[in-house]
Parts: structure tokens; C-alpha cells; sequence
């Protein structure tokens, strides 16, 4: 069978595929990320496929075990408490940072990105609404202007995307989609005070939408999760 699409892959190219993946829920947390297997898909040396597992590991979302290879990772409760904890931390005050600093051309960005998600969830592509609903709130953390926390941010939504593979119990998991059109209302009015509260009560909700009891099962097949 062909590699996954006609191009010169590289470990950096790969890894975020990789991640994307992740995101998406096409591979759920404890799937083994077998070396041959990726190789294959890729059409790449098993010294890429390294290179791209190390530094997904580095992220935090690939676990490489001592002779038995490399995996999705599959935070326990606690650490989903603490990826939320530190989001709450966070994020609501990004989000008046955002609102403060916020242009008619970040907030088309920002409107667009939500028609995305709606028309994923339409479709019911509940993976691919997840990923955007993780890139509104990284695109407001690049708004606020801050990278240091933008990079602290952008783990944790990664993280935080493994979270809700494994312990969410119904679609509003994938973010409220009012909440998001509330934060959108208060960045329009340049509201930081609105913003910050709004976020705070966002995360607050999704917390609530997870069962820590209900564990996601891996993918049956790495190729078939890789396709799209």
C-alpha cells in the first residue's frame, strides 16, 4: 500500500501529523505507535519515525516505554485535574489580555475558526471540532501577545485533547459552542473583564462534561486511524 500522501516527510512533518492525529481523536490515548508500522504509512526510516516520537514525547504526548516501544499517552485522573487546574490559571486571564489587545482582523479569525467548528460538529466530525475548538483558545493566547504562556497554553490544550479522548461523556466535551460565541461577543466589545469571567466559567463547564470513569479504547489499525 502507498504512504499516507505523496511527500518528503520529515520527523518535524511527521510529528505533526502525528499530533493532529491526537487531537482528532484518530488515535486514542494507549494506541501503540509502532516504528515499522509508521515507517510504512510515512515511507520513511525508522530513524525519522525516532526523531518524531522524541519530540511528541517531549509534549507529552507519546509515552515511550523501555522495550516495549512507544504509545499514546494516557494522563490519569490526577494529571487531568492539574492540565485544568492550570488552564484556569491561565487562560481567563489571557482572555482579557486578548480582549484588551484584540483587532477587527483577530476577531474575523477568531469568528471563522467557530463556523469551522459548527460545521464540523454538522457533520459530525466530532474530532476535527475538537482540534478547532483547541485552536480558538491557542489563537487567543497568541492574541493576548504573551509566548511564554502561549507555549505553556499550547501543551496543555495538547494535553488536554488526550484528557477528553479518555474521560469525556457527551459532545459538549468538544467546548459549549455558546461559550465560544459569548467569548467572541466580549472580545467584539473589547470587554477584558467579560473575557476573564467567561473563560473561567467556560473551563469550569468542561471540567463538568468528563467522566473520569469512561477510558477510550485504541485504535484497531495505526494506518486506517492515519488516513484521512
Amino acid at each position: 500500500m502507498d504512504a499516507i500522501e505523496i511527500k518528503q516527510w520529515t520527523s518535524d512533518s511527521v510529528a505533526a501529523d502525528l499530533e493532529r492525529a491526537i487531537h482528532e481523536h484518530r488515535l486514542p490515548p494507549a494506541t501503540k505507535l509502532g516504528e515499522d508500522e509508521l515507517g510504512d504509512a510515512y515511507g520513511i526510516s525508522r530513524t525519522t519515525v525516532r526523531a518524531a516520537l522524541h519530540a511528541l514525547s517531549h509534549r507529552r504526548l507519546v509515552e515511550l516505554k523501555r522495550n516495549r516501544g512507544a504509545f499514546v499517552a494516557q494522563p490519569s485522573v490526577r494529571e487531568a485535574r492539574e492540565v485544568f487546574e492550570a488552564r484556569s490559571l491561565l487562560e481567563p486571564r489571557t482572555a482579557r489580555s486578548a480582549a484588551e489587545r484584540m483587532t477587527d482582523i483577530e476577531l474575523a479569525r477568531l469568528r471563522e475558526n467557530i463556523e469551522d467548528e459548527h460545521a464540523a460538529l454538522d457533520a459530525s466530525e466530532d474530532g476535527r471540532a475538537l482540534f478547532l475548538s483547541g485552536q480558538f483558545h491557542l489563537e487567543i493566547a497568541r492574541i493576548a501577545d504573551q509566548s511564554t504562556i502561549e507555549a505553556f497554553i499550547s501543551e496543555l490544550i495538547s494535553r488536554s485533547s488526550l484528557i477528553i479522548a479518555l474521560y469525556w461523556r457527551r459532545r459538549a466535551a468538544l467546548c459549549e459552542t455558546q461559550a465560544h460565541h459569548a467569548l467572541l461577543d466580549a472580545f467584539e466589545r473589547r470587554d477584558g473583564d467579560a473575557a476573564e469571567q467567561l473563560m473561567k466559567s467556560h473551563l469550569l463547564d468542561l471540567v463538568a462534561s468528563l467522566d473520569l470513569r469512561n477510558v477510550a479504547q485504541p485504535a484497531t489499525s495505526l494506518r486506517e486511524a492515519l488516513q484521512r
